[in-house]
């Protein structure tokens, strides 16, 4: 039985909620408000940033979930007669939204923090 797009929209919403609500989601934002506030970028202009990074964020997890249950392919039957096996296009909307994710945290003048023990550039593993 099919669902509707009411129904599949209150999904999505469901999880989105969801997923703000993680442990994880709150610990990316926190830290990336500290990385700012270390860097002296302050401003309710860089916290919206931030808020849109964090949307960004679930609508990557939203894929990778689309991702994981679904498959890089996907059955279709369009109800006149086509059906068959096209790309899920999950996969390539994954890599836009975290081009643009990495595209933000540049203006935001986030930068990987190095740790003890990681490897740089110029380091061999």
């Amino acid at each position: 039985m099919a669902t509707s797009k009411i129904e599949n929209a209150m999904t999505a919403s469901e999880k989105t909620k969801k997923l703000m609500r993680t442990k994880l989601y709150k610990e990316i934002k926190s830290d990336l408000v500290d990385q700012l506030d270390r860097n002296g970028t302050v401003g309710k202009y860089y916290l919206d940033l931030v808020d849109d990074y964090m949307d960004m964020w679930v609508t990557k997890s939203l894929l990778v979930q689309d991702i994981q249950e679904r498959g890089i392919s996907i059955h279709y039957d369009n109800g006149g007669g086509q059906k068959g096996i096209k790309k899920n296009d999950s996969v390539e909307q994954r890599i836009k939204v975290n081009v643009q994710m990495l595209k933000l945290l540049d203006s935001l003048g986030v930068k990987p923090s190095r740790q003890d023990g990681d490897v740089g550039d110029n380091e061999e593993m």
